[in-house]
């Protein structure tokens, strides 16, 4: 189509160019031709008898004038013809151009629809044969599978045989050890009950020993408390009224530590310290216990005999020494107890939920006022001995051995040396 539309303008051109070309020739004429005339005109200043013919001349003159007008005219219209003539021309030339194009593509289009239909027919043909050879190859892997089970089943069968067989030998060979065994064993059940029996009568012996030592301490206590030497009244009503101020600063302070207990508990929920959650429930559960019990007592001050006993033991503390008597030296033992006791089982729990080992971090050390009732010594004593058996006990909790303390039925202790070394008493008398 460019290289038609291109001979169109080429054409056009040419033509356009031959017209000017006869145009031109055509004025050259026309003037040749004029000349003499313009040389004839008249003279303006003739005579009145030649006016005549010079007028007839130039409507001769004006005649020719449109005569060649009109063949100009006739000249153009004839070359608007032609260039009609050969556009119409170049139109059907252009349109059989487009039709043969035309045919062209649709042979083109008509190849490649052939080739298409050959394409897919091809790709039939191969999606068949692929089917064929996965079928054969799905025959070949039934057959194979089938060849396997059958292997299988027999190995499996020849396996149970050998099981069945190599059972019954185990069973032979079993009774036989176990009759052995038994016959050992009633040999060693004979020989430990005779060695039980000995123990039995070596332990009743002891039993009857510590008994008599309990019973002879006992009777030096008894001896003791009555040498023990009453207090005056005045110094009676000293100790009852430190001890009611104590009472009274010690119940104002639980309110505060169960907060702070609260506060930390969440801490430990937002941790996922679970078992460590769950010892400090437990431990403020307590504190609640022993809250209840020191708001609800109404105390004997004057038939205690704490009130009216003389010390008869001295501690230190800080550098600092104090006295007390046989009922604040058992609430200070409590003291150290009940301080391995927790601490044990915060170590404990520490080591199940996989936390650094560290006592201090514990409300239980921080708080240090389980089993302390409010009586006998100040909070602060019962809080250093408390926290000297927590460090203790967390130690042996959280390394699961116990180095300082033991566990009997149902409840921890500290050793008997370790609590005197601890405690360090001395006596007054």
């Amino acid at each position: 189509m460019k290289r038609v539309g291109a001979v169109t303008v080429t054409v056009l051109f040419l033509l356009a160019g031959t017209g000017l070309q006869a145009y031109a020739q055509q004025e050259q004429q026309d003037e040749k031709q004029g000349k003499p005339e313009k040389q004839a005109k008249p003279d303006r200043q003739a005579k009145p008898e030649q006016q005549q013919p010079q007028q007839e001349r130039g409507r001769e003159q004006n005649q020719q004038q449109q005569e060649r007008v009109q063949q100009e005219q006739q000249r153009e219209h004839n070359q608007q013809q032609q260039q009609q003539r050969i556009q119409e021309q170049r139109q059907q030339e252009n349109q059989q151009q487009q039709e043969r194009v035309q045919q062209e593509q649709q042979r083109e289009h008509n190849q490649q629809q052939q080739q298409q239909r050959m394409q897919e027919q091809r790709q039939q043909e191969n999606q068949q044969q692929q089917e064929r050879v996965q079928q054969e190859q799905q025959r070949e892997h039934n057959q194979q599978q089938q060849q396997q089970q059958r292997m299988q089943r027999q190995q499996q069968e020849r396996t149970q045989q050998e099981n069945q067989q190599n059972q019954q030998q185990q069973e032979r060979t079993q009774q036989q050890r176990q009759q052995q065994l038994n016959q050992q064993q009633q040999e060693r059940i004979q020989q430990q009950s005779q060695r039980n029996q000995a123990q039995q009568e070596r332990q009743q012996q002891l039993n009857r020993e510590q008994q008599q030592r309990a019973q002879q301490q006992w009777q030096q206590q008894q001896q003791q408390h009555e040498q023990q030497e009453r207090l005056s009244q005045q110094r009676q009503q000293q100790l009852i009224e430190q001890q009611q101020q104590r009472l009274t600063q010690y119940r104002q302070s639980l309110d505060e530590q169960q907060r702070r207990l609260q506060e930390q508990t969440a801490m430990l929920q937002q941790q996922r310290r679970v078992a460590q959650y769950r010892f400090q429930e437990e431990y403020l559960e307590h504190l609640r216990d022993q809250d209840r019990r020191l708001r609800e007592e109404r105390h004997d001050y004057y038939n205690d005999p704490y009130f009216y006993t003389a010390p008869v033991y001295r501690y230190n503390r800080g550098g600092a020494y104090y006295e007390t008597n046989q009922y604040g030296a058992d609430l200070l033992r409590q003291a150290v107890n009940y301080g391995y006791q927790e601490g044990f089982r915060a170590g404990a729990a520490d080591r199940e939920d996989g936390w650094r080992p560290d006592y201090r971090e514990s409300y239980a050390f921080q708080d240090a006022t389980y089993g302390y009732n409010g009586y006998y010594v100040d909070p602060e004593d019962y809080r250093y001995y408390f926290r000297e058996g927590f460090r203790r006990g967390y130690e042996d909790g959280y390394s699961d051995q116990y180095q300082y303390g033991y566990y009997s039925n149902g409840s921890y202790g500290v050793l008997g040396n370790v609590l005197s070394l601890i405690l360090n008493l001395q006596s007054l008398r």
